[in-house]
């Protein structure tokens, strides 16, 4: 496997699972584009980076992905830089302990983990379809299973930081379904992978509040096991998936297509198969992304 001469792009590459998908990339060869909200963090994961691969073209941009005018700008600053881009990676993940709004006014976890995705992957779209055979890749997480509940998307009756996070991924899910679908026949293909847990900085972060009720009691204990069992080692398995759907050239053509952590087809969750489900979920795309 080779991405010699490619460009790619990993959104939340300035630690967790987005660090080392971008890590595994540049070993390929890959000209990484790391995307960091935190300037410093990301140039640190940059350098290191560098060290490690000996791959000398990765470079930072930074962008709250979560505000609507940051992903216009980053969309402008990769194509200003990248009027060809390979690989798309939608890696942010954000769980929020309470619930609040962006300054567009969306909820701040849907609006980082199914628009961002969304918009950032419609305004690089051009630069996408340049490119031959391009692939987005976005990345779920947490339990996304059950139903989506269309009444609680934004968390406007109901919040549970943890709860609320698996419903925006399996939104995310949703959305990438029907995005994939519109994508058929352009040369861009739209993939989702599961990388399974990690204990990444999102992990160590959450308070006890972001927990249901029933597992609060437990959380001491979570803290204590969730470095030992989910640490470094589980981190760069949860890449793998990316990877491969970002790289393999097994998946060539591959569209519309859930991997798991063993980065194999896996039936899409019901919630997502349902018409329904997508159509709401999109049409919300579309009004919120402006």
């Amino acid at each position: 496997m080779t991405l010699q001469g490619k460009t790619v792009l990993v959104t939340g590459g300035s630690g967790g699972i987005g660090k080392e998908t971008a890590r595994g990339l540049a070993r390929l060869g890959a000209g990484v584009v790391l995307v960091g909200r935190d300037a410093a963090r990301a140039r640190a994961a940059a350098d290191e980076l560098r060290t490690d691969t000996g791959n000398d073209e990765i470079h930072i941009l930074t962008a709250d992905v979560s505000r609507r005018d940051d992903l216009h700008r980053l969309a402008e600053e990769v194509t200003a830089r990248h009027p060809t881009l390979d690989v798309l990676v939608n890696n942010v993940g954000v769980t929020m302990a309470r619930r609040t709004l962006t300054d567009d006014g969306i909820e701040t976890t849907f609006a980082a983990n199914v628009i961002a995705p969304y918009t950032l992957t419609r305004l690089l779209l051009p630069a996408l379809t340049r490119a031959k055979a391009a692939r987005v890749v976005n990345i779920t997480g947490g339990v996304p299973r059950g139903r989506l509940d269309l009444n609680n998307l934004q968390g406007e009756q109901s919040f549970v930081g943890l709860s609320h996070y698996n419903q925006t991924k399996l939104a995310l899910m949703a959305m990438s379904y029907t995005f994939a679908e519109r994508l058929t026949g352009t040369g861009v293909t739209l993939n989702v992978a599961y990388p399974g847990h990690a204990y990444t900085s999102m992990n160590r972060n959450l308070t006890t509040a972001t927990y249901p009720a029933i597992a609060r009691p437990i959380v001491p204990l979570l803290r204590l096991a969730m470095p030992v069992v989910y640490g470094h080692r589980a981190v760069v398995k949860a890449s793998r998936s990316s990877i491969h759907l970002a790289a393999d050239p097994r998946v060539a053509g591959v569209n519309r297509t859930y991997f798991n952590t063993r980065s194999r087809p896996t039936p899409w969750p019901e919630a997502v198969l349902d018409p329904a489900n997508r159509d709401a979920i999109w049409a919300l795309c579309e009004q919120l992304a402006g």
